[in-house]
């Protein structure tokens, strides 16, 4: 159903009324739908695999909290156990037995993470999980690849992916040229580049790599890629880092390392081990972890870390998606919405690419295949913006950036991908 563009009084005047409090009216910048030159959405509620905005109006949902809501928005299980929660406190800034539980649950899924401490973001997890490399190592320098977000700290916003491609100036702008200096950023799945870089140093301390990248589009490994990281790295001493915010528990029970059969050193987890709260960690080999504070010199910190309100919707998370062949049904679920709109573009002369994996997609406008960052100067991010309008206006929520992941939940109903998937394929029949 087509809903005409002004008809969110509400919401306009909510986000004019935070744009004199918050810089561009939110708390993140992809929020601010700056460059889809339109008011941004305002949300007041979300049930399953729908959510409303303060003027009443539905959307059906797959950005999904960026990945996080696996079961959906609201999910009775979680909710039932943060409310029990809720009437014991709602934090101590002490250890609890939550933390054990879900830690526990973590390393039986993910046996690299022989130890792992929880924080409250992706961003403090890679920044924690980095310093820890540097300090075990004792050398300083990063490689990352181009197009791979890993969060806001200094040295790591170098060549990042979506939230900064629309905003060029905050690759460089504000990060100090000695940290700068100690990151590299190279070509993702560039064998020969990455193999000459790693072979020709002897100060790299860590690589750090989104083993699916998610956060310029979904864009998997070539195959052999991740395994020669995992070699070259292993020869020089270097540690590899898996920064899996977004594909652990997403891709499947044990990540993409399980995906692929890689053996990370230490690992970075968020979004689905949270439940819908602001929970990450960072974790790994023990012999590492172990030069954590208080056992050793590298220190870290958060008054808020296995805040217990979100250890126990993390902890229910996990135990729903641990149900018999959770993930065979709702990758089934993905590929039943996304076969008629791939053999629509298949037929096309205009070039678009659907990659996906697992329940994450992207649909790239102007390119054939996407293979690392590189490949995107083709991208056409106007007719991404043509397209998310389309949806948005017939009540359908698309991640608002042509640079990111879209997310189906246990919670989407056949008969909703149903019609999104009609919509979808009437807007491609109008290229």
């Amino acid at each position: 159903m087509l809903r005409m563009q002004l008809c969110r009084p509400l919401t306009e005047e909510l986000y004019l009324a935070s744009t004199k409090l918050m810089p561009g009216g939110v708390n993140s910048p992809v929020r601010a739908f700056r460059h889809l030159e339109m008011t941004p959405l305002m949300v007041r509620s979300g049930k399953g695999d729908t959510i409303w905005d303060v003027d009443g109006h539905s959307y059906l949902d797959f950005c999904q909290s960026w990945g996080a809501l696996i079961l959906g928005h609201a999910p009775e299980r979680v909710i039932r156990a943060v409310t029990e929660q809720l009437q014991h406190g709602t934090s101590y800034g002490i250890g609890t037995p939550y933390e054990k539980a879900l830690a526990e649950k973590v390393q039986r899924h993910v046996p690299s993470m022989e130890m792992l401490r929880f924080v409250s973001s992706g961003t403090e997890a890679v920044m924690s999980a980095v310093r820890l490399a540097r300090g075990y190592t004792g050398k300083s320098v990063l490689i990352k690849f181009n197009g791979h977000f890993h969060g806001h700290s200094d040295s790591l916003l170098i060549q990042a992916g979506s939230g900064v491609t629309h905003l060029p100036q905050a690759s460089s702008q504000g990060i100090p040229k000695e940290l700068a200096h100690h990151t590299l950023s190279l070509p993702f799945n560039d064998f020969e580049t990455c193999q000459k870089v790693i072979r020709e140093r002897e100060d790299i301390a860590a690589i750090i790599v989104e083993p699916i990248s998610g956060n310029m589009g979904v864009v998997p490994p070539k195959q052999g890629f991740l395994e020669m990281l995992r070699d070259e790295s292993r020869k020089k001493g270097i540690l590899l880092i898996f920064d899996e915010v977004i594909t652990g528990f997403r891709v499947g029970i044990g990540g993409a390392q399980k995906l692929y059969g890689i053996d990370p050193d230490l690992t970075c987890l968020g979004k689905v081990i949270g439940g819908g709260f602001p929970v990450a960690a960072f974790g790994g080999k023990r012999k590492i972890l172990e030069q954590i504070a208080p056992l050793g010199g590298v220190y870290q910190a958060g008054t808020l870390s296995g805040n217990p309100i979100a250890m126990c919707a993390g902890l229910e998370t996990l135990n729903a998606i641990e149900e018999p062949l959770f993930y065979e049904k709702l990758q089934e679920k993905t590929e039943r919405f996304l076969h008629p709109i791939r053999e629509k573009a298949d037929s096309l002369d205009f070039p678009i690419a659907i990659q996906s994996i697992g329940s994450m997609f992207t649909i790239f406008f102007g390119v054939e295949k996407v293979e690392s960052k590189e490949d995107l100067g083709a991208l056409d991010e106007k007719l991404f913006a043509e397209f998310f309008k389309f949806l948005f206006h017939r009540g359908i929520y698309l991640s608002p950036s042509a640079h990111e992941a879209h997310f189906l939940s246990a919670a989407h109903t056949e008969a909703h991908l149903g019609e999104a998937q009609s919509h979808i394929l009437d807007f491609l029949g109008k290229l």
